[in-house]
């Protein structure tokens, strides 16, 4: 008896190490299958992203960007307005910068933290070029934030809130919202560029 269990344990974790290291399994936008090459194809443009979701052999395409409006704006202004240095001016678009974590993305490159600060600094005085609030930078895990540290001054997401409301998977790097005096935002993604940022405080402030 003993050793038909101890066959079938074995057996069974074969069988799920066979399987996590199985191929998996491609969905589009909308949930649906579709081939290796398909996904590839798709994920090859700047338009989308992929995730992985979570326990499960599946990769799902994500579009990079993403509009709509906030309905408890209210609420999310006086958790966010309590970690900038500043207050926050509502008038105009708040900017949030968003770190999920460490990964593979945000641990490589070779950027020092002189051309960290170089970075922000021209983010920062774009931004202030555009009259939005200076950006609000928040972190959901520490874990891999030293490089920032003298550089930039990064806060806990308070109550898990920006995730929830923004950001649904863990997007490699980091991500962005723009949000307006109004509540209407612009998110965006993944790893990203000083212009994207300007780009949609033009686009909230139209």
């Amino acid at each position: 008896m003993r050793k038909i269990l101890t066959i079938t344990i074995i057996g069974l974790i074969l069988y799920s190490c066979s399987s996590s290291q199985g191929d998996f399994t491609y969905l589009d936008i909308n949930n649906k299958e579709i081939s290796k090459s398909e996904f590839r194809l798709k994920r090859s443009t700047n338009k989308y992203l992929d995730v992985q979701l979570d326990t499960l052999n599946q990769k799902k395409l994500v579009e990079r960007t993403k509009t709509g409006k906030i309905e408890n704006l209210k609420i999310y202004r006086s958790l966010i307005s309590n970690k900038p240095s500043e207050q926050l001016d509502y008038s105009k678009p708040i900017v949030v910068l968003y770190y999920p974590g460490k990964d593979p993305c945000s641990s490589s490159g070779s950027a020092t933290k002189e051309s960290l600060k170089n970075w922000y600094r021209t983010l920062e005085d774009g931004v202030q070029q555009l009259k939005a609030n200076p950006p609000i930078y928040l972190y959901k895990d520490k874990e891999g934030l030293e490089k920032y540290e003298g550089v930039i001054n990064l806060y806990k997401d308070p109550d898990g809130l920006t995730e929830k409301l923004f950001f649904k998977y863990h997007y490699p790097c980091s991500s962005f919202v723009v949000i307006s005096s109004g509540g209407e935002y612009v998110s965006y993604f993944g790893e990203f560029s000083k212009e994207y940022v300007w780009n949609a405080i033009n686009l909230v402030s139209e």
